[in-house]
């Protein structure tokens, strides 16, 4: 009869030592893709030599996190990285809802969810999420994935296995974790991280904004199940040298839009110091090519913002992903796109136009793990 032990061997063995076992607090497995610590140069063209903040937990530099090579699941109360599963999104089951406040996949459902497999785990933060893409564009390789029904936009032949159905006999929407083919993983063989393009959006830790204003959680502190809540006090604004300080300090960097909108259209945006377009309601939302985002005349834009994935770091091509916001109250992230999304979609593509609370089923998340914070 196999055991763990032959699990773990052949994960092992199929992903060329890359891909591990990682057991939580009551022993479930998850299967996770070590990622190695990068230096920002390493992923940023002219970038500095000091760590990618995604290997800094306050101050201290970590060799290593631990990415779900799937989009995760909802089990008893914890969050799993397994293979042919339907990801969790919407709601899920009730009975597997455990300590979470409801069965809906929010950002702090899924926190909660990820936190509560013990020491360690943790919702996968923006800073890991921008590392990957980071190292995704610097290697040439712009993984696919189901953004077209099923099927990637760009390579029609390519598709994964229907996991929920909505009744419509000729589309397909969410499929299952890593049934797709290898383009579908970050470095395009068996050992990468599947589904970053496509499928469900995935909630990230550690950024949002509040009326306009890109607030962080520093580094990488965001993986050390520390409170994110909407009065946290960890939340930090950033100044055009890069320089973090308290939100509300004047001359910070925000999202705003070129001219005032009215209605629920999309509309462009740039990044400012000070917002002179915030429309009267939260219909209009902010929507432009992350590759084309500009900054209004005079505003720096830091290194902190382009090695967080929040700003092109060069004028090159980003995959025609895209970026959305509201610069009304407080909105949380979520990275990647969903299964209808097209062309936008692609490790790049950020939406932060939504609260913490926003529930769909086009909406997932995916844990990590570093050992010892």
């Amino acid at each position: 009869m196999a055991t763990y032990k032959d699990f773990e061997l052949a994960v092992a063995l199929l992903s060329g030592g890359t891909n591990t076992v990682i057991y939580d607090d009551v022993g479930l497995p998850s299967i996770m893709v070590r990622f190695d610590k990068k230096l920002i140069s390493e992923l940023i063209d002219g970038g500095s030599n000091g760590p990618h903040p995604a290997f800094l937990v306050e101050g201290v530099e970590v060799p290593a996190f631990y990415c779900s090579k799937y989009q995760n699941i909802v089990y008893k109360g914890r969050a799993y990285s397994l293979p042919l599963q339907d990801p969790a999104a919407g709601y899920i089951d009730a009975s597997d809802k455990g300590s979470a406040p409801s069965n809906g996949v929010s950002f702090d459902n899924s926190k909660i969810w990820c936190e509560a497999k013990g020491s360690g785990w943790h919702l996968l933060t923006n800073a890991e999420w921008a590392a990957i893409a980071l190292w995704c564009r610097k290697n040439g390789f712009m993984p696919r994935g189901n953004n077209n029904y099923g099927k990637d936009i760009s390579a029609g032949w390519e598709h994964g296995i229907e996991t929920y159905d909505r009744g419509d006999p000729y589309k397909t929407y969410r499929v299952a974790t890593g049934s797709g083919p290898v383009g579908w993983s970050h470095d395009g063989t068996p050992a990468g991280i599947w589904d970053l393009n496509g499928n469900v959006w995935e909630w990230v830790g550690g950024y949002r904004t509040v009326d306009g204003e890109i607030q962080i959680i520093p580094d990488n502190i965001a993986a050390k199940q520390i409170e994110q809540t909407s009065a946290s006090s960890r939340w930090k604004a950033i100044l055009p040298d890069g320089s973090l300080v308290e939100p509300g300090t004047p001359g910070t960097l925000k999202w705003d839009f070129l001219t005032k909108p009215s209605g629920s259209s999309g509309f462009q945006f740039q990044l400012v110091t000070t917002i002179t377009n915030r429309p009267d309601d939260d219909l209009p939302y902010g929507s432009n090519s992350f590759a084309a985002l500009t900054a209004a005349s005079g505003v720096t834009v830091p290194e902190i913002l382009k090695s967080l994935a929040l700003f092109p770091a060069d004028s090159g091509d980003h995959g025609g992903d895209y970026i959305f916001m509201r610069n009304r109250g407080e909105r949380l992230g979520y990275r990647g796109g969903n299964w209808s999304d097209g062309a936008d979609a692609g490790v790049f593509y950020l939406n932060g136009h939504t609260s913490r609370s926003y529930v769909d089923d086009i909406l997932g998340f995916r844990s990590a793990y570093i050992p010892g914070i």
